[in-house]
């Protein structure tokens, strides 16, 4: 008997769901219909459910509005099968990739919120709409028949990553009525994610983006030939800025794949188009005319303006085909706000896919996020703080301490306006960071614009030489007033690269420092720079941090040190020694695995418990044992006394003596056992006990 095939009733819930709009008397746009030019090409230019480009219809789209005039876009996606409304991923959130971050286009297809949510990810990549109602609705006929249908109403945007979170349970689409959708979105507001959830997403969001780049690079550097390694960092960077735009009072348009038209007529050609939106883009951003003159010069010579990359070759220039390639593979992570140091890991996943050789880059290891969050928290930053930093790379650290400083003055500002004047002059006037190698400096300068942009004080200089502790850009005759240093240095500088916490702390007046640096700085390697520090701070604390803390970039073994500025340091200053080599993360150097860091053993927890053992001291142990946490004194005078461990106890105790009494004694009853044993064997059994 052949199987019965099971019908979709998907024109029926379509029909059935186009009747409550209609008689909810909404203009609601079918698949073929338009709903507006910006949603229409933005569902064009995404990639298909399929996996293709374009072609993304959502069954039913409307817009709706609150009695504010805010508009939100409503997307519907149809199903007309049992269990087909909505496949969630191992996090619990709507799955939009597989295991290993590749798109799950088999969901996205297959159930109606993932295609719906699908649909949402692209307006948030490609227009400015920032809150998206996505709905599923799918359905069956029961067992006499009767039409049943499965609502999912998931509210979407750069707050939830773009996954999405569940609204509430419905029965209809009553809530998009005129007078009921403001208290719709009275719920939609009071959405928020758990800390724990966030974090989930935000693991998942970075893993993506890791994943995203690598597959970036690797089609840049096999498919795009006469770029080198300058040029493709230079490349991207323009391509974001210029894709950026801006949504406030001076409001700029991103550029678009379509504006690039690969005209050969020059002033016309696609490399003028880009600066000239770069140009306006920096502009409304304030930035300071000669910062933005050397940007826009860096971006021009020999590179916008280039002939080959300009050359139109079949219709299309290379400069449009990288183009298209940045904002397809990471304009949605941009464009969602992620607070993550997406530079760095631009820059990494540059490091190791085209191959830096024999350069100066070999010795930029940048931090990874949590580590530089670390060193902003044991650098005491809060919103008063200003936080330089000597060796900025890609401006990790300083993002790390711009994120605390406005955490702290969100938590203390109770007016909106007065927190809003805080978080621009935190921004424009307490971060400060210096980065010599031209390419690294524009890929902080990117970072910082992404970040909101902290720009404003990223130097192209050589901090050891070139730097006299002022502001850089307008305000340049009035001293940078630091009170928080943060460093990972080169670690190829003299003294394993203490050369630049000795000029930095030697500039400043008060206040704390956090490094991260090659452990034989603390032990030998730096001796003239640590006893010439101690004569003007104090040294904290020591930590020795997990031997693969950097895992496929460098195996050095590195330390934290932690230091009081403006006081010397004493022979009796207590010193914290913490070893800190579990520090709860297990790492793993896999290309293809979804997450190469997870927290294995209460990483948070431990981060916390480090922090506080440094501020407090011994009371707040907890996770850790005494074994892994001493405190000692340094000699001021010798500055190679600065990795200790806790001192290993020899004096046998008289538990120690029991024990190994107890087991002497176990082992001679053993041995007469088993003497005994053989004995009666040879004597009931010798041919078992015979040579």
């Amino acid at each position: 008997m052949a199987k019965q095939t099971l019908q979709s009733v998907e024109p029926l819930i379509a029909d059935l769901v186009n009747g409550w709009l209609k008689s909810y008397k909404l203009d609601y746009k079918l698949e073929q219909e338009s709903l507006n030019d910006s949603i229409d090409k933005a569902l064009n230019e995404y990639k298909s459910k399929q996996g293709g480009t374009g072609g993304n219809r959502p069954d039913c789209k409307l817009l709706a509005y609150d009695s504010y005039g805010t508009v939100y876009p409503v997307l519907i996606e149809y199903k007309g099968y049992r269990d087909k409304l909505v496949k969630k991923d191992d996090n619990g959130n709507v799955a939009l990739k597989t295991a290993d971050n590749k798109d799950d286009f088999k969901s996205i297809n297959s159930y109606a919120v993932n295609g719906a949510v699908h649909y949402a990810n692209a307006l948030l990549q490609y227009t400015d709409y920032e809150d998206i109602i996505s709905i599923g609705v799918t359905g069956y006929k029961d067992d006499i028949g009767k039409l049943q249908n499965e609502i999912g109403v998931y509210y979407v945007s750069g707050k939830n990553f773009g996954y999405g979170q569940e609204v509430a349970k419905y029965i209809d689409l009553s809530f998009l009525k005129k007078d009921n959708f403001d208290s719709f979105i009275e719920k939609v507001k009071s959405l928020n994610l758990t800390e724990e959830e966030k974090r989930l997403s935000i693991e998942k969001r970075e893993a993506e983006i890791s994943s995203s780049l690598v597959k970036l690079n690797n089609d840049i550097y096999k498919n795009e030939s006469g770029l080198g390694e300058s040029a493709r960092i230079y490349l991207v960077a323009a391509s974001i800025i210029a894709n950026l735009g801006i949504k406030d009072t001076n409001p700029v348009k991103p550029l678009e794949k379509s504006d690039l038209k690969c005209s050969a007529e020059k002033g016309e050609r696609d490399g003028d188009i880009m600066l000239r939106k770069i140009n306006t883009f920096l502009t409304a951003k304030n930035v300071p005319e000669d910062k933005k003159n050397l940007i826009i010069q860096t971006f021009s010579e020999g590179l916008l303006t280039n002939e080959n990359i300009n050359k139109p070759i079949n219709g299309e220039s290379q400069l449009k085909r990288v183009f298209s390639k940045v904002i397809d593979d990471l304009g949605l992570y941009y464009r969602i706000g992620l607070t993550t140091d997406f530079t760095g890991k631009l820059f990494n996943e540059m490091y190791n896919w085209l191959g830096f050789t024999q350069d100066k880059l070999n010795d930029v290891v940048l931090t990874p996020s949590y580590v530089a969050t670390l060193l902003a928290r044991l650098a005491r930053v809060n919103k008063d703080s200003y936080v330089w930093d000597f060796a900025t790379g890609s401006a990790g650290l300083l993002v790390a301490a711009m994120n605390i400083m406005i955490d702290d003055a969100k938590k203390s500002i109770q007016s909106p306006e007065e927190f809003k004047q805080k978080e621009a002059y935190i921004k424009a006037n307490q971060l400060l960071g210096l980065e010599i190698l031209p390419s690294i400096y524009m890929l902080a300068i990117l970072n910082m614009i992404l970040m909101g942009d902290g720009s404003s004080n990223i130097l192209n200089k050589n901090s050891l030489t070139d730097f006299n502790g002022n502001y850089g850009f307008v305000r340049t005759n009035e001293k940078f007033p630091a009170t928080a240093f943060v460093l990972n240095p080169p670690y190829s500088e003299s003294g394993n690269g203490m050369i630049f916490v000795e000029r930095a702390l030697s500039m400043m007046d008060k206040g704390y420092a956090a490094i991260i640096i090659q452990n034989s700085a603390g032990s030998g390697k730096a001796t003239v720079y640590n006893k010439r520090i101690l004569q003007h701070s104090t040294l904290l604390a020591s930590i020795k941090m997990p031997i693969d803390l950097f895992v496929g970039k460098s195996s050095v073994q590195t330390n934290v040190y932690v230091f009081r500025i403006g006081e010397a340091h004493q022979r009796d200053e207590i010193v914290k020694f913490i070893d800190f080599s579990n520090d709860g993360y297990t790492r793993t150097n896999r290309k293809k695995a979804s997450i190469n860091l997870r927290d294995t053993d209460h990483a948070k927890e431990r981060y916390d418990e480090v922090v506080n053992l440094v501020r407090f001291g011994k009371s707040k142990l907890n996770l850790f044992s005494e074994k892994e946490y001493y405190e000692g004194y340094i000699d001021p005078k010798n500055g190679a006394d600065w990795n200790q461990s806790a001192p290993i106890d020899t004096k046998p105790t008289l538990a120690d003596f029991k024990k190994t009494v107890s087991d002497y004694l176990a082992w001679e009853v053993s041995s007469l056992l088993k003497n005994q044993a053989e004995d009666d064997l040879g004597k009931y059994m010798p041919h078992l006990t015979k040579n």
